[in-house]
């Protein structure tokens, strides 16, 4: 269906705003997350980097959790694009606090950095899909106006954080000056983000955009499978919700895996594989051998994720595949 999405897509070319699906789809993601604008992007890694680049100034300092995926997968890049020093916080499961932020905002000198953007992610990946508290979104909110900087959501899977808590969209990004969401990994879409803020923001990342090789003619083509993603795939999170958990109970109970069952907030399971005897690489050619595919994570962790093309059979195959090699 989303094939013939795309085969079927109303076309135009966009470096002209002429693409009639790459307009619905932006306007229908600015209306789902509250904002005035949101601009189609080819990534969610250029989605943040156009929000951090219209925040900040060289020279500036950007404030962030020490695993998120801007600061370990983005390949320094707002050093390289924007010129800011990154101010990496430890987190607890992808969490920093109010408390934490305001110790590290930079006081008011001509010989330190300003901190003028704190970047948040919206179910944390490296932390295993964990989803961060409201309540605390608000106080970094609160902060935020008292002393000054603004508030980026790295929201890839922020599908994901609305569908397991019942937290609107909306409610989520109303704390935000800017968002970024992706329409690939949970959603199924091929290619593509977006990213949703004022009218005057988006205007500016419009033409960074163009800057980084973003500009694109008939993306109605990947507007289309995004658009059937939004309107398809979104509910169904909960059935990979569901997978994940089983999974993660699946395995927990060998005694040579470890599975922190309080970080199986959505789709996202890490299991620590340091204990079966067999370094990383080695436990995940085996699981590979038998067709269950992982990838590495820090340490001694592998990560599974759970998608609309993960079957519930597969994961229960998975889980027997994981007691064979492993109990």
């Amino acid at each position: 269906e989303m094939r013939r999405a795309i085969s079927e897509a109303e076309v135009g070319d966009d470096v002209f705003g002429e693409d009639p699906t790459a307009n619905l789809l932006q306007e229908k993601v600015a209306d789902l997350l509250g904002k005035e604008r949101a601009l189609f992007v080819p990534s969610g890694v250029m989605g943040n980097q156009l929000c951090i680049k219209v925040h900040t100034e060289p020279g500036d300092e950007v404030i962030l959790e020490y695993d998120s995926h801007i600061f370990n997968y983005e390949i320094t890049a707002p050093s390289i694009i924007s010129g800011v020093q990154l101010h990496p916080l430890p987190g607890r499961r992808g969490i920093i606090t109010a408390d934490e932020i305001k110790r590290a905002v930079r006081p008011l000198a001509y010989y330190v950095p300003r901190t003028s953007l704190v970047c948040i992610e919206n179910t944390h990946n490296r932390a295993g899909g964990t989803i961060f508290p409201l309540e605390e979104i608000r106080r970094i909110r609160n902060l935020a106006d008292e002393v000054g900087f603004k508030m980026h959501l790295d929201g890839a899977r922020l599908w994901n954080a609305s569908v397991a808590t019942g937290i609107p969209l909306r409610e989520y990004c109303r704390y935000f000056d800017s968002v970024s969401v992706c329409f690939s990994k949970g959603l199924g879409a091929p290619v593509g983000s977006a990213i949703a803020g004022g009218a005057e923001l988006i205007e500016q990342a419009h033409r960074f955009r163009k800057i980084l090789g973003g500009g694109m003619r008939q993306i109605g083509i990947l507007a289309a499978a995004a658009l059937y993603a939004i309107d398809h795939n979104i509910a169904r999170l909960k059935e990979d919700h569901a997978k994940a958990r089983y999974l993660a109970e699946g395995v927990s109970h060998l005694k040579t895996l470890k599975v922190d069952m309080e970080t199986v907030q959505s789709n996202i399971v890490l299991i620590d594989v340091g204990e079966t005897g067999h370094p990383t690489d080695r436990a995940l050619s085996m699981l590979q051998e038998r067709g269950v595919l992982l990838t590495p994570e820090k340490g001694t962790n592998v990560r599974a994720v759970t998608h609309l093309d993960v079957s519930s059979a597969q994961i229960e195959q998975s889980v027997e595949v994981f007691r064979a090699l492993f109990k």
